[in-house]
């Protein structure tokens, strides 16, 4: 007798090129060997060059997509991605009270590398009241914790260690903000239950990078659904997304900023 799949949904931003946001986040889910499914929340025209526009799914639909499939198919795990508005976000954190979700995954998406913002006036705000009670783990990059904090944008694991402290004191359980944009090697900090805990990285000499934050949280989901420590989750999707960028230059998909290889451990 097979064991059941485990099961992941993407609440997320659609990005036609495929790098970033949903589609990012069902390539790395199946990686993981895991069923993915998605709600959308906004729909982007963006590339590998940068994001052109943003057009935010109305609030009461994104609730009627999720509706659909935590009434259907209970996800093991959530990875929540670009909201868009306040309204959108403050909709996301009701209902998935209502549903007890576990496993939450808040990657909290507000500007991209380049181009247009993906969030509107009040989005910071609400995420931070909101949806931080809601998550096992938030994932802000440097620029995303010091917008959420009111901040200064750190410049250390110090710094970043006491972002993570102000964010779980806004209800989140831990608090992983992501050091890729520091100079030298990138260093992420952990902060959860008073502590925390720093993960060493290597610097991927590539240049596509775009979505590597959408893929990094949707690991972690993957292993959090599939039952592992949040430590191990977080050390198991490292190891897998150094490896996509190592191999990112072999889809040569364009001349812009592409995106890793999610499935470079399955396609020969």
């Amino acid at each position: 007798m097979t064991a059941p799949v485990h099961k992941l949904l993407s609440i997320a931003g659609s990005d036609p090129s495929g790098g970033a946001g949903v589609q990012a986040d069902l390539k790395t889910f199946s990686a993981f060997g895991c069923y993915g499914m998605a709600a959308i929340t906004a729909l982007t025209a963006q590339n590998t060059r940068g994001v052109f526009a943003a057009y935010p799914v109305a609030a009461d639909i994104v609730v009627a997509q999720i509706d659909a499939v935590l009434s259907d198919i209970p996800p093991d795990a959530i990875k929540i991605g670009m909201l868009s508005t306040a309204d959108i976000a403050r909709a996301v954190a009701e209902r998935l009270a209502r549903y007890d979700a576990h496993n939450v995954v808040l990657d909290p998406v507000l500007v991209p590398t380049q181009g247009v913002s993906l969030a509107s006036a009040g989005l910071e705000a609400a995420l931070v009241a909101a949806l931080p009670p809601l998550a096992r783990l938030m994932t802000p990059n440097l620029y995303e914790a010091s917008a959420l904090t009111q901040t200064p944008l750190a410049k250390n694991p110090d710094e970043m260690a006491a972002q993570g402290r102000l964010l779980c004191a806004a209800g989140a359980r831990a608090v992983l903000v992501k050091g890729g944009d520091l100079e030298g090697e990138p260093v992420d900090v952990l902060f959860e239950a008073g502590e925390a805990r720093v993960f060493h990285g290597r610097r991927i000499p590539t240049r596509n990078t775009h979505g590597t934050g959408c893929a990094l949280s949707s690991a972690i989901a993957c292993e959090l659904a599939k039952g592992a420590p949040l430590i191990d989750a977080i050390a198991t999707a490292k190891v897998w997304l150094e490896g996509a960028l190592e191999a990112a230059d072999r889809l040569q998909l364009s001349e812009g900023r592409g995106p890793p290889h999610h499935f470079y451990a399955l396609w020969r």
